[in-house]
């Protein structure tokens, strides 16, 4: 499915870029047809070394294109953005050496409300760069509002552009927005001393650019989401190696070492003491066979097939019968099955190791008698898994607090295991009264809009 992304957003680069280039080459092209009408001004030298530079302009122009479709660094793709609108509104008649130009992104403020940065720009003083508008009034707000490109006449008397020293020798400013469907990631913002630089033509060289800037901006990001999300995928499994050491380490290595201890002492004693050389050899079996239950359960967290086979609440129950039988630990399943038919296999698969992470660490920490694991709908768009413990409980803001300096990451891999289905985790516990967590999974395009929105 990623690929398939990419593949398409980048044939709408291409397609893009294919439109800007035949649209400068269609000016260019009609240029040469008024040109052609009077034979005569063809065989000028002066008309002849203009239209070469014309030619040496849309090469540049097409190789800007061709880099701004390639390049997924985000960065450049709003330097990229900036260079061709300059190269592609640069001529011998009206050079673009004063235009002045910038990109101004959404980002979230200390105070939590959208604001607009400088991502990038052109002929922008150092204290410009660190400009922060809230893009609520003036120009850029009404751009962000109606989604169209504006001018503005005046730029002293707009309260936000007016901030930016390098406007103030500018007669003229273009706004373009930077949005695709109801998402607006910010502006282009373009200024420039002439008043008539912005000509018809030049202004829809410009909408042609931001359309693709955008395009450009989506699949940079997207790139950049999935290096993400391929570097915590690399974290998760690293963890659980590390995981599967610690409890081989703490488990059945500790039991085999044992097992060799014993019986090197059985066979020292059997020359002395037979009946107890019996007596140790029930105790050196009994270990063996508990060695060989947490051995399985291991394997069964590993890969449970029973969920690949039967579905989640057969695992759920297969988990809580391993719990059992292994550690003597009494788990509680309480499970809806009409919820089952609602949740497809990955999403199965994902609840059903944030429950056995959740149950593991109660066990180990909470000293819990009872673990419940329950699982339900609470309508039609979202479903609840609940665990909860009768265990010792915890400080939750103080092991957060001091979580990175601790071995185990298993809060964060159940977080991060709720993330991927666009689920929402919460803990809730208190020293002496036990730990629950719950964790809302939608099953709906609607019920992922309510938990984006906190409902």
């Amino acid at each position: 499915m990623d690929s398939l992304i990419n593949a398409a957003v980048v044939g709408a680069l291409g397609l893009i870029a294919g439109l800007l280039l035949g649209f400068l080459l269609f000016r260019r092209g009609a240029s040469k047809a008024a040109s052609r009408k009077n034979p005569s001004t063809v065989r000028r030298d002066p008309e002849r070394a203009a239209a070469l530079a014309e030619r040496q302009r849309l090469r540049e122009v097409y190789t800007l294109i061709s880099t701004l479709t390639a390049t997924l660094k985000y960065q450049r793709v709003l330097d990229m953005a900036l260079d061709l609108s300059a190269n592609a509104l640069s001529t011998d008649s009206t050079p673009a050496d004063r235009l002045v130009s910038a990109v101004l992104l959404f980002a979230q403020s200390e105070s939590k409300q959208p604001s607009l940065s400088v991502g990038s720009a052109r002929r922008f003083p150092p204290a410009d760069m660190r400009v922060v508008l809230p893009g609520a009034n003036g120009l850029i707000a009404s751009v962000i509002e109606s989604g169209e490109a504006q001018l503005c006449n005046d730029v002293a008397k707009d309260p936000e552009l007016a901030r930016f020293v390098a406007l103030r020798a500018c007669k003229v400013t273009y706004c373009l927005p930077l949005r695709a469907g109801l998402d607006t990631y910010g502006i282009l913002l373009f200024a420039h001393p002439d008043p008539a630089f912005f000509t018809q033509a030049n202004r829809e060289i410009l909408e042609i650019i931001s359309h693709q800037a955008v395009i450009a901006i989506q699949n940079a990001r997207l790139y950049s989401d999935l290096e993400q999300e391929k570097n915590r995928m690399m974290e998760i499994q690293e963890e659980a190696r590390k995981k599967l050491a610690r409890d081989l380490h703490d488990g059945p290595t500790q039991s085999v070492a044992a097992i060799a201890m014993r019986l090197n002492f059985v066979r020292r004693l059997m020359e002395r003491d037979v009946k107890a050389t019996a007596d140790e050899l029930v105790k050196i079996e009994d270990l063996a066979r508990r060695t060989t239950k947490e051995i399985r359960h291991m394997l069964f967290t590993l890969r449970p097939l029973v969920l690949e086979s039967q579905g989640l609440i057969a695992a759920l129950e297969a988990m809580a019968d391993k719990m059992q039988e292994t550690y003597n630990q009494n788990v509680i399943i309480d499970a809806d099955q009409g919820v089952i038919p609602q949740l497809e296999m990955g999403k199965q698969t994902v609840i059903f190791y944030i429950a056995e992470e959740a149950v593991n660490n109660a066990r180990k920490h909470a000293q819990a008698a009872h673990i419940w694991v329950r699982l339900k709908s609470i309508d039609e768009d979202l479903v609840l898994l609940e665990i909860q413990d009768d265990g010792v409980g915890f400080n939750v803001s103080s092991v957060d607090a001091t979580y990175e300096t601790r071995g185990s990451l298993g809060m964060i891999n159940m977080r991060e295991r709720a993330e991927l289905v666009n689920g929402l985790l919460r803990i809730e516990s208190a020293e002496g009264h036990g730990t629950r967590i719950r964790v809302l999974t939608p099953i709906t395009e609607e019920g992922a809009d309510r938990l984006r929105r906190g409902l």
